[in-house]
């Protein structure tokens, strides 16, 4: 992972969805909830919820984006034809291998996250989910700033 690498933290809060990640290499992001930049991100770091027991509130894995499709939930999960969001639209992020994150980005408490954009210096370095938005890395310098498409690239 480089320092300028775009990372999306998505939230995982299911048990299916993670296999889905596990097994079949994807991961669905809903378009009305993606953050600006979507779907050109380069990594997924995913923090799981209350659902995933001891290791909840916090990112142990990580993937690379591969590729990406725009679908319907009904054509990326046919077994659910009739679910409430069927018809809505997802990006269906096609994932590299898995990697685990050494030592995990923490929770410190229990908070909300849906979706949040950060650096890949800051996901590289980071062990608690504050430190994805701090603004100096360890080693004393400016971390990398996102930016947005077809702007040029900064530090702050």
């Amino acid at each position: 992972m480089y320092a300028d690498d775009k990372v999306l933290v998505a939230v995982v809060n299911n048990l299916p969805d993670w296999d889905r990640v596990q097994n079949e290499g994807w991961y669905r992001l809903p378009t009305k909830n993606a953050p600006p930049g979507s779907p050109d991100f380069d990594w997924l770091g995913f923090y799981f919820t209350g659902a995933f027991g001891e290791d909840r509130w916090a990112i142990h894995y990580y993937a690379s984006i591969e590729g990406h499709e725009l679908l319907t939930r009904r054509q990326l999960i046919p077994s659910e034809p009739d679910h409430p969001r069927a018809g809505q639209w997802y990006y269906k992020l096609e994932l590299g291998p898995l990697q685990h994150k050494i030592p995990p980005i923490v929770s410190a408490r229990w908070r909300r996250i849906a979706f949040s954009a950060t650096s890949g210096d800051r996901f590289t370095h980071a062990t608690e989910i504050n430190d994805l938005l701090a603004q100096e890395s360890p080693s004393g310098r400016p971390y990398v700033t996102l930016r947005e498409p077809g702007t040029s690239s900064q530090s702050e």
